[in-house]
């Protein structure tokens, strides 16, 4: 995966880039707008939208809690599995069809989750952004199986740093890009109008399907059809959970997936309220995020495959882990200085930077972890853990950030994720911490798990 040294600045470059453009990978990185723009618009750009129509702190910590469906997808992915819908699965098969009814699905729900006008209706607000979070979800649960199985063992890395790209400028439209339509010092159009825009971001998910064609899924649903209703139940329900905990380690590796970024999803909760009580303008927000945090997303995301090519899986996720620890001092040192554009650049660049990084070194990891045979309800499994922390782990930040004030709860998001790093060591010493399922099934030792690229079991060529 290395880029060639032949001599040629312009050659090596193009050498390094190459991976990125291939035709799945940039699929990936369309299927990652699609992907990610949904949670954004139920966190961050939520909790903003929250906070300047004057819901207090408490109440917004809590608002998060509406995005439990990402931690329950798990329970409905066996279903998303195997049943094949009518008609639909004919025409573009199982996956395909899936994305495109929750596609549209999903669009009439951020429409109509932009028209509930929390100050006036929250329990209206707060129903249909449960009905976007449950669609969404979904939408997850398919993506990542579709996304995992259209790329090649060589290609995972790369597609999964396009992804990941492609998720976290899903979430830049969703944010910044939904508030600069909204605010009176932008576009002015409103939430309505901002929120039913930004759902537009389903179109590229829709191409990217449409151009990559069925995933290496639909042979197993077919066989699946031909089998008993009992086999087929047993297959579909009971087989992926127990194919995963019959894995060395798979309690310990959930438990990690549960903590590694729980002090990351802390601060993203009640980041958003922190800029609008310090006093920034909708202007200055968009403008950094815009200029800064663009900029730092692709940085991070484009060093992750590198990264976890020379240090391996262990270590990148380690070294990713710490540096996602540090940024949250930066915000630390924000909330001290105040009213400060300085400070507030620092802070998102650096956050930018390493949480790209590091979500895009996760993903690869989870990824990694999913057999092929059961992409879907592993991946949701794994997913659905990480987001517990984000989700329910994270609801009393409110409640932290009024009691220790901005620089304690930022001090404290840090210390939160020690934990976390911990586990990944003792993970890492017990050898649990690979590349790939045939790794974990082979029980490497210490000294040669770390081989970075190996081969997913199951995978094409």
């Amino acid at each position: 995966m290395a880029a060639r040294v032949d001599g040629s600045a312009e050659g090596g470059w193009l050498t390094a880039i190459a991976p990125y453009v291939r035709p799945r990978p940039i699929a990936a990185l369309l299927l990652g707008i699609t992907s990610g723009f949904p949670l954004a618009l139920l966190l961050g750009t939520m909790t903003f939208w929250l906070a300047k129509v004057g819901i207090d702190k408490k109440t917004i910590g809590f608002a998060v809690g509406l995005t439990t469906p990402y931690t329950l997808k798990f329970l409905w992915a066996p279903l998303i599995d195997r049943v094949r819908l009518p008609l639909l699965s004919a025409l573009f098969g199982q996956r395909r069809a899936w994305l495109f009814l929750i596609m549209a699905l999903l669009f009439g729900a951020v429409w109509m989750l932009g028209a509930s006008a929390p100050e006036k209706h929250l329990g209206v607000f707060a129903f249909w952004a449960i009905v976007t979070a449950f669609l969404g979800a979904t939408q997850d649960i398919v993506i990542d199986a579709y996304r995992i199985e259209i790329l090649s063992d060589e290609e995972l890395p790369y597609g999964t740093a396009n992804n990941q790209f492609g998720y976290r400028l899903g979430a830049f439209f969703a944010g910044v890009g939904t508030i600069a339509i909204a605010s009176p010092e932008g576009l002015g159009l409103g939430w309505a109008m901002a929120y039913g825009l930004t759902g537009l971001c389903v179109i590229p998910g829709l191409l990217a399907a449409l151009w990559a064609g069925p995933g290496l899924h639909e042979r197993a649903v077919e066989a699946e059809s031909r089998r008993s209703f009992a086999r087929w139940l047993e297959e579909t329900i009971v087989g992926p959970f127990r194919e995963f905990f019959a894995r060395r380690g798979a309690v310990l590796i959930l438990l990690f997936v549960l903590i590694y970024k729980l002090g990351d999803a802390m601060g993203q909760a009640m980041l958003n309220p922190m800029i609008v009580e310090l006093g920034f303008t909708d202007t200055e927000f968009v403008a950094i995020n815009k200029l800064v945090g663009f900029w730092g997303l692709i940085v991070g995301v484009a060093l992750a495959p590198p990264f976890m090519a020379r240090l391996g899986m262990g270590r990148a996720l380690f070294a990713s882990g710490v540096l996602m620890m540090l940024s949250n001092l930066t915000f630390a040192i924000l909330a001290s200085q105040g009213h400060s554009t300085t400070w507030l650049t620092i802070a998102v660049a650096t956050e930018q930077v390493t949480s790209g990084m590091g979500l895009a070194v996760f993903v690869t990891y989870l990824s990694g972890l999913s057999n092929l045979a059961y992409t879907a309800t592993q991946f949701a499994l794994l997913s659905s853990f990480a987001s517990v922390g984000r989700t329910w782990l994270s609801t009393p930040a409110g409640y932290a950030a009024d009691t220790l004030g901005w620089v304690g709860f930022w001090i404290m998001t840090t210390l939160v994720a020690v934990p976390g790093m911990v586990l990944l060591w003792l993970l890492w010493k017990r050898g649990f911490v690979v590349d790939s399922i045939r790794q974990v099934e082979a029980e490497p030792p210490p000294a040669s798990r770390e081989s970075a690229g190996e081969a997913r079991e199951g995978a094409p060529a």
